[in-house]
C-alpha cells in the first residue's frame, strides 16, 4: 500500500518534520519512504509518501495525525492513496545522513577554531595562577583546605581533558 502526506502549516520547515517522519516509518517497518519541502503560496508544505503493509500505513497515517515536531505549527494534513514510486526507507536516511553531515561541517569548522583562539588566549593562566596563590595567603584557614581541594579537582579535571 502507498500513501501520499501532505503536511501545511505556517511553520513545518526547519523544524526536523522529515526527519521526524522517517525515524518513525523506520520504527513501524515501513519498506518505502520519501518526503521533501514545498513552499504552496506562503504555506509551506512537507510532502511524504510512504509505502508498506496495510497495518504500518494504518499506524503512520494515525500518529501523522496525532503527533508532530515540537516547533511545528500545522494547519492542515491531507492524506490520498497514490501509485509513484517510493524511495527504499534505507536509502532516504542514508541521503539525510549526508545532508545532515554536510550542514554540520561548517559549524564543527567554526567551533575548531574557536577553541584555538581560546588556546590562544589561555595564555594568561599562569599570571591568573600568581594572583590566585596571592589571595590564598590571605584565605582564613578552613578555606585554605576546602581551596586547596577544588584546585586539586580542577588539576584532575584538566589532566583527564588533557589540557595540562
Amino acid at each position: 500500500m502507498k500513501l501520499k502526506i501532505k503536511i501545511i502549516g505556517p511553520k513545518v520547515h526547519d523544524v526536523g518534520y522529515r526527519y521526524f517522519l522517517m525515524s518513525t516509518a523506520i520504527d513501524m517497518g515501513l519498506k518505502g519512504f520519501h518526503a521533501r519541502n514545498k513552499m504552496s503560496g506562503k504555506e509551506q508544505e512537507v510532502i511524504a509518501l510512504v509505502e508498506g503493509d496495510e497495518e504500518a500505513i494504518t499506524d503512520f497515517k494515525a500518529m501523522v495525525g496525532a503527533e508532530k515536531p515540537e516547533h511545528a505549527e500545522v494547519s492542515n494534513i491531507a492524506f490520498e492513496d497514490c501509485d509513484s514510486d517510493v524511495m527504499k526507507t534505507e536509502s532516504y536516511a542514508q541521503i539525510c545522513s549526508a545532508i545532515q553531515l554536510n550542514k554540520a561541517i561548517p559549524v564543527l569548522l567554526q567551533i575548531r577554531d574557536g577553541m584555538n583562539e581560546v588556546r590562544k588566549n589561555t595564555a594568561v593562566t599562569p599570571q591568573i595562577l600568581e594572583e590566585i596563590k596571592g589571595l590564598r595567603e590571605d584565605l582564613q584557614p578552613g578555606y585554605a583546605t576546602h581551596f586547596r581541594q577544588v584546585q586539586a579537582d580542577v588539576r584532575a579535571i584538566k589532566e583527564r581533558l588533557g589540557m595540562q
